[in-house]
């Protein structure tokens, strides 16, 4: 499951778009994923377009407690609630840190639970690398 939250993270959508990120989740056993995409103005065509890997792209969920409590692995960005929902359902959890943000707390917060191995973290170009280390 990916969740760019409420607003939007162009960044992480174009950075799930590309086919090396499919072809990692598939080499780590992943047969497909829900993409929530908020407000952004990036709607990945690639990634949705994937043979052999199921894609689902929304804008909004109601809630996302389902997706993550049946998700092996969910990929957000790093904002306190997605974060705190994901670590108290126990799911893994890689965040991407949106790094245009004013005063970006959720680099620090990441940082610090990364520190404490509750979660991965990365920014959007690192994204990649990332999936490859699970």
């Amino acid at each position: 499951f990916v969740t760019v939250g409420t607003t939007s993270f162009d960044a992480l959508a174009r950075a799930m778009d590309d086919p090396r990120i499919v072809d990692a989740l598939v080499r780590k056993g992943f047969t497909g994923l829900t993409m929530q995409i908020g407000r952004g103005a990036y709607r990945p065509r690639r990634i949705a377009n994937a043979r052999a890997f199921d894609v689902e792209i929304v804008d909004y969920l109601p809630s996302i407690d389902r997706e993550i409590a049946r998700a092996a692995l969910v990929i957000s960005h790093a904002g306190a609630g997605s974060v705190f929902e994901t670590l108290r359902a126990r799911r893994p959890l890689l965040v991407v840190v949106n790094e245009t943000l004013m005063d970006n707390h959720q680099r620090e917060l990441a940082e610090e639970l990364g520190e404490r191995k509750c979660l991965r973290w990365c920014v959007p170009e690192g994204l990649l690398e990332a999936i490859e280390a699970l």
